[in-house]
């Protein structure tokens, strides 16, 4: 009998559970059955990739950005999500109201999400420095509210943009996911307006380290491939989990936050805040 591979996900969510139950059942009986370990935040989870306590994580775009540099690019990218292709960082401000460009923050506070964060802290400031805008000039809100779930939970996104509803801050810095949820449209979004989005880039992806079979993790994700939306019990799992189907990795996704990171003091900064 083949023995699982061991998949690590972080429990960001009461909704977690249900996802990795109904994806360990869908591997049950496959060439290549698995079990899942959940996590309380992405350093403990990269930790354990790296020290061979897991086969293969289910990672976001920093956790990735770390494991290729803690392994040495010693590691692989095996799947994401269609979202996960082309994830967007929008700048929104008060319907009607707010700065209209990006040359408008100068001077004004923005709002953050957690400062691991990529789509709401991170790639923001990059974003904004590459345009032109002048960081030493804004006034920076940040809201370090999911700090170790690198964003997942929206918490920190959603603080920003309450925070220009409350008029605590001018604009905020929001992943596209959080800002399209639809519960938030009476809420947040019908007030709030979007006038910049970002170039895109990609989210998440299932990482695993070069040493793991290769036989063994293309079955793994060969079967995780062929997950069907026209199934009504594999749609039940993508749509919790926030896609219609899984694809191969996009590596060039990344790039531009390994530039964002690129040095060791960039690191140490989300870190540390």
């Amino acid at each position: 009998m083949t023995a699982p591979l061991v998949v690590g996900a972080v429990a960001y969510a009461a909704k977690v559970v249900p996802i990795w139950e109904g994806i360990r059942d869908y591997f049950r009986g496959s060439p290549q059955p698995m079990d899942y370990v959940l996590f309380s935040n992405y350093e403990r989870q990269v930790d354990a990739l790296l020290s061979g306590q897991i086969d293969v994580a289910w990672n976001t775009n920093l956790a990735w950005v770390r494991t290729v540099r803690r392994s040495g690019g010693r590691c692989v990218a095996l799947a994401m999500r269609d979202t996960d292709l082309g994830y967007r960082t929008l700048i929104v401000a008060r319907r009607g109201s707010g700065p209209m460009s990006l040359r408008d923050l100068e001077g004004r506070r923005l709002a953050l999400g957690s400062r691991d964060s990529a789509q709401a802290a991170i790639l923001p400031l990059y974003f904004l420095e590459g345009a032109g805008v002048d960081l030493g000039r804004l006034s920076l809100v940040r809201f370090d509210t999911d700090v170790g779930k690198h964003g997942d939970t929206g918490t920190s996104e959603l603080d920003a943009m309450r925070a220009v509803l409350a008029g605590d801050a001018d604009a905020a810095a929001v992943g596209v996911s959080t800002w399209e949820t639809p519960s938030l449209r009476t809420e947040l979004t019908d007030n709030l307006e979007a006038f910049w989005e970002s170039p895109g880039y990609c989210h998440c992806n299932f990482s695993a380290l070069e040493s793991l079979d290769p036989d063994r993790r293309e079955a793994w994700t060969g079967h995780l491939l062929a997950m069907d939306w026209d199934q009504p019990r594999h749609r039940q799992i993508l749509e919790m989990e926030g896609l219609r189907r899984w694809l191969r990795p996009e590596l060039d996704g990344y790039a531009v936050l390994f530039e964002a990171t690129r040095s060791e003091a960039d690191m140490i900064a989300v870190d540390a805040g």
